[in-house]
């Protein structure tokens, strides 16, 4: 330990003694600045910056055209769904207008039906009135008949009983007489 300490003290009374080096009387930190001039002129010279700032317009441009597409193509997507829910809309109104027509028709239907039925069974009832109507006078009729037959009957009967060869000539002189 006493060897270390002996050559700290001794490298820190020669620190002011130590040279630099150098060439053409420029020092380390010189050629730092010279170099970096020398590759900041090189670069001017290269146009690295209008490159740069030419690739960074290219990049701006192309997020710019990006955007603006994607701006578009939300408009379009907009503009559909506005358009899907219009038809939906549309549909509903639509769907609604036919149930209400359906429930009229079915409506009608019924009533015609029930109009249907009542006319049959007016018409039924006529009918069946007009064959008891035409039974009672053919029954009347029979009825009729039968009794002229039977009155006819009679009178032959009563006649031939009641009248004889001088009432027959009294009829025919009668007839004569009345030509």
């Amino acid at each position: 330990m006493g060897d270390l300490l002996f050559l700290a003290h001794a490298a820190a009374e020669h620190a002011g003694e130590h040279a630099e080096a150098s060439a053409f009387g420029i020092g380390p930190g010189g050629w730092v600045a010279l170099s970096m001039l020398a590759l900041i002129a090189l670069m001017l010279y290269m146009r690295v910056p209008a490159m740069v700032a030419a690739a960074l317009d290219r990049k701006i441009d192309g997020i710019r055209t990006m955007l603006n597409e994607a701006t578009q193509l939300r408009k379009e997507a907009e503009a559909l769904k506005a358009e899907y829910e219009a038809k939906v809309k549309r549909a509903d109104e639509h769907a609604a207008e036919l149930t209400a027509a359906a429930e009229e028709e079915a409506k009608a239907i019924v009533q015609k039906a029930k109009d249907d039925a009542t006319a049959l069974i007016s018409r039924r009832e006529k009918m069946a009135e007009e064959k008891i109507a035409a039974a009672e006078r053919a029954a009347v009729e029979e009825l009729r008949a039968k009794a002229a037959d039977a009155a006819a009957a009679a009178a032959r009967e009563l006649i031939a009983q009641k009248h004889d060869a001088a009432a027959d000539k009294a009829l025919v002189d009668q007839a004569i007489s009345g030509i």
